[in-house]
């Protein structure tokens, strides 16, 4: 084979289609543009969203920006300030009794409610304890946690147990696989051997 035997594949290379060379290339007139109007001519084209001269829709909505994340925790929140004052010393503070008392919406007793991660109840740090509680709840900020401990309460999230046992779960798992890679290098060492 010489340099001048050297081509492209079939196929790789086309030829450039000739516009408005007349009607029997196919091409002519109007040369696919269609019937004059700012399209057809030459220089700017119109840019993406122009609608004329008209209020385009991304303006017309602007609440239609963004997306909606499906991976979202929702949360129905509490201050503890106001476990302060609904609560007596002592209570026990769970999802179950805060939508009994309407202080958080039933969402937490319903899977998924509309989203595909469930709601959860969360208490914030806003406001003064004055009252020993035990809550049990899904999510408790830093400094909620800190102003219970202060009072004497207890704080325990359910949330956070459910993440520590998938971290059990995938523990063990990875122990599984470490015995099955000790079984397959004790199976290798005793066939090396016999050879």
């Amino acid at each position: 084979m010489q340099q001048h035997d050297l081509r492209p594949n079939e196929g790789a290379k086309r030829e450039r289609k000739r516009v408005g060379r007349g009607i029997a290339a196919g091409q002519g007139k109007t040369a696919g543009k269609g019937t004059k109007g700012q399209k057809a001519r030459s220089g700017p084209y119109i840019t993406r969203g122009f609608e004329g001269g008209q209020n385009p829709i991304y303006m017309r909505m602007p609440y239609k920006r963004g997306f909606k994340n499906l991976f979202k925790q929702p949360f129905s929140v509490v201050n503890i300030s106001r476990l302060d004052d609904l609560f007596e010393a002592g209570a026990v503070i769970t999802p179950e009794v805060l939508v009994a008392r309407r202080i958080v919406s039933d969402k937490v007793l319903r899977p998924g409610a509309g989203v595909l991660k469930g709601w959860q109840v969360k208490v914030l740090g806003d406001g003064e304890l004055t009252k020993p509680f035990t809550v049990r709840v899904h999510r408790v900020t830093a400094s909620a946690r800190e102003k219970i401990i202060a009072a004497g309460g207890t704080v325990e999230e359910t949330a956070a147990d459910a993440d520590d046992s998938d971290n059990t779960d995938n523990g063990a798992e990875m122990t599984e696989m470490t015995d099955m890679d000790n079984t397959t290098d004790t199976i290798d060492a005793v066939l090396t051997d016999e050879e």
